[in-house]
C-alpha cells in the first residue's frame, strides 16, 4: 500500500505545483483517492496500481453506492480516479488506463435552495451595528448577496481587492481566475462602516493581517466560522429552512434573473466557465413563477 500512497502523494504534488489547484479542490482529490486506494489494497487485495482493472474500479464505486453515496458524489469520485490513472499512465507508473470506458452516472438534477427577497431582507437586517462583530457580519452578508461570491472567495479578500470609490470588488475564483464584480450602494455603505468603525477594533497588533474580514482575535475568518455565524443569524431571522453560505450565491443569481438580468452577465459575475451551469437558475425562476401562479390565480 505504501507504493499506492506514494503515487497519490506525487499526483497531489503535480496538481498543487503544475495545475495550481485550490486547497479545497486538492483536499477533495486527496479524500477521494485515499478512500480509493484503501479499498484497492485492503478489500480487493491489490499490491500495485499497474494491476488495477476496470472491474476493480466498478467494485469500488458499487461499494460507495451501497453506502448511500449520491450520483453527484460518485461522479466526483470517478473524475478523481480517472484523472489519477491518466497521470499514472503519463508518468509510466501504469501501462494501461483502466478508466477508458468508465461511464458517468446519471446525475440527479436538483434545483438549488434559495431565499425569497423578503427572507433575504430580514436576514441582512439581523446583524446589529452596535458591536464591531455586527458591523463585520452585516458587511460580509451584504457583500455575499451583492456579488454572489463563494464563501472561500469572500474570506480570501484582502484590503486591496475592495475598491469602494470605484464601486467594485476583485476576487479570485477556481483556478485563480480573476473577476471584477460591481457593488450596490447598500453593500458599499455596509463595507465602508465596517472598515471605518468595526475592523480597526478587531485588528490586534500581534496579528498583522491584510484580510478584510477578521475574527475577535484579529485573524482572518474561516469557512467554518462564517457557516456558524450564518446559521445563528438565520435562526434569529426566523428562517426555517437550512441555509448555507452558498444559499446566498444561489439567491443572488436567481433574483437577478427573475428581475430580467442577462444570463451571460450573471455567468460572468458568478465566474462560471460554462453557461449551462448558470442556466439552472432559469429553471429555479420558472419553478417559483409556477408556485406564485398556483398560489394566487383564482383558477390555478
Amino acid at each position: 500500500m505504501k507504493e499506492m500512497q506514494d503515487a497519490v502523494a506525487d499526483y497531489l504534488h503535480f496538481l498543487r505545483v503544475e495545475r495550481q489547484l485550490s486547497s479545497n479542490t486538492l483536499t477533495s482529490y486527496e479524500r477521494d483517492l485515499k478512500t480509493y486506494i484503501k479499498d484497492l489494497a485492503k478489500v480487493q487485495q491489490l499490491t500495485t496500481l499497474d494491476r488495477v482493472e476496470r472491474i476493480h474500479i466498478l467494485s469500488h464505486l458499487q461499494s460507495l453506492k451501497s453506502g448511500g453515496k449520491s450520483s453527484r458524489t460518485l461522479a466526483r469520485h470517478i473524475s478523481s480516479i480517472r484523472s489519477f490513472h491518466q497521470f499514472l499512465l503519463r508518468e509510466r507508473v501504469s501501462s494501461t488506463d483502466p478508466t477508458v470506458h468508465l461511464e458517468m452516472p446519471q446525475m440527479d438534477r436538483t434545483l438549488p435552495k434559495i431565499l425569497s427577497i423578503e427572507e433575504m431582507e430580514v436576514l441582512l437586517a439581523t446583524p446589529t451595528a452596535l458591536k464591531p462583530q455586527g458591523l463585520r457580519d452585516r458587511a460580509m452578508l451584504e457583500l455575499l448577496y451583492a456579488t454572489g461570491m463563494r464563501i472561500s472567495e469572500c474570506i480570501s479578500l484582502n484590503m486591496e481587492d475592495l475598491h469602494l470609490t470605484m464601486g467594485f470588488v476583485r476576487c479570485f475564483g477556481k483556478g485563480g481566475k480573476e473577476r471584477i464584480i460591481p457593488l450596490g450602494r447598500t453593500a458599499l455603505t455596509a463595507c465602508e462602516e465596517y472598515l471605518r468603525e468595526g475592523r480597526p477594533k478587531l485588528i490586534k497588533p500581534e496579528h498583522r493581517t491584510n484580510s478584510i474580514f477578521v475574527n475577535q482575535r484579529g485573524k482572518g475568518l474561516t469557512r467554518q466560522g462564517v457557516w456558524k455565524l450564518l446559521k445563528e443569524y438565520a435562526a434569529k431571522a426566523g428562517i426555517q429552512n437550512e441555509i448555507t453560505p452558498h444559499t446566498l450565491r444561489h439567491s443572488f443569481a436567481t433574483h437577478l434573473i427573475e428581475n430580467g438580468a442577462d444570463l451571460r452577465a450573471v455567468q460572468e459575475m458568478l465566474g462560471h466557465a460554462d453557461i449551462s451551469t448558470t442556466q439552472i437558475y432559469t429553471h429555479v425562476s420558472k419553478t417559483r413563477l409556477k408556485d406564485v401562479y398556483k398560489q394566487f390565480h383564482p383558477r390555478a
